[in-house]
């Protein structure tokens, strides 16, 4: 994940290396948990990126691999949610 300074929000860039050809989603607080899908961006090689535009404040989020929710694990950042596990968190 990676963030860039604007005025009001912020352009944050969501990235996870996986398996080509798998189905990649991220779901969110900013997307009221709605998965939205992630294209791969380097022709195989199973990186696969979306950019949001998020207001100031904490964004919680999971990536979604062939259905198994999981936290973002180059991302540190983590809070436990309302069900016991953990979601991944970024904050602008």
């Amino acid at each position: 994940m990676k963030k860039s300074d604007s005025n009001k929000k912020k352009s944050v860039e969501f990235r996870l290396q996986a398996e080509p050809g798998k189905n990649i989603f991220v779901a969110g607080t900013f997307n009221n948990w709605n998965p939205i899908k992630m294209k791969q961006t380097d022709k195989g090689g199973g990186l696969y990126t979306i950019t949001f535009h998020l207001p100031p404040g904490s964004h919680e989020y999971k990536f979604v691999v062939d259905d198994d929710w999981q936290i973002d694990s180059k991302n540190p950042e983590t809070v436990q949610n309302a069900f016991g596990s953990m979601n991944s968190i970024v904050t602008l």
